[in-house]
């Protein structure tokens, strides 16, 4: 039986494909919750640990189905890493027209240190399941991204135009709420480094460059 592969303590991957050189620490305002969906966690092209990795005031939660009373903690307890005795959770997804989420209030988006952003990790299909299922999310206010610079993530296919990974979309949401894009532009540009890497593990990624595809 071959033995397991070492990983890596800090970003949890095998050493051959550590994502740590990558790791952009940045200061930031609004908190950040990553709910990531379990059949993400070893994707090798994910990016939420590399995000949850650069980004100190955030945590990242790997679950698809939460307990209400879990759930709750996550979106309102204090966390230690900021002062914020009752944070504002809001969602990072688009509106759905179905009117079971609550409307955000415009005033919550002048006070960024007291929001908490819910990202929720996984395709489309996976993060629209993980909504469905947790009545609770569904119910909070919804940040919606607004003129969206293009994807880099060149590796997973998008099913929408304006999808995005899920670090480049926390980056815009982040950079929307506390009006400073340039803040979030160091770990842009290594979120690059990190999807050259990925893409120079794939089947025929030398061919295409020498084409300039």
């Amino acid at each position: 039986m071959p033995a397991p592969r070492q990983r890596c303590p800090t970003c949890l991957r095998p050493h051959s494909a550590c994502i740590c050189p990558w790791v952009t620490p940045l200061a930031h305002q609004a908190e950040v919750l990553i709910l990531q969906h379990p059949l993400e966690v070893a994707h090798a092209k994910g990016s939420a640990r590399l995000l949850h990795l650069s980004l100190p005031h955030s945590q990242l939660v790997v679950g698809e189905v939460f307990d209400d009373t879990v759930l709750r903690g996550l979106l309102t307890a204090p966390w230690q890493t900021q002062s914020v005795a009752a944070p504002r959770a809001v969602l990072l997804y688009p509106e759905t027209g179905d009117g079971t989420c609550a409307r955000l209030d415009p005033a919550w988006l002048q006070h960024p240190t007291q929001i908490r952003l819910v990202v929720l990790d996984g395709t489309w299909r996976k993060s629209r399941k993980m909504l469905h299922q947790n009545p609770l999310l569904q119910q909070l206010p919804r940040l919606a991204l607004h003129d969206l610079p293009a994807s880099h993530y060149h590796v997973r296919q998008a099913h929408r135009p304006n999808q995005r990974s899920t670090l480049e979309a926390t980056c815009a949401a982040l950079a929307q709420l506390e009006g400073d894009a340039q803040r979030f532009a160091p770990l842009l540009a290594a979120f690059d480094g990190f999807v050259e890497r990925v893409a120079s593990k794939q089947p025929g990624h030398s061919l295409l460059n020498k084409k300039g595809l």
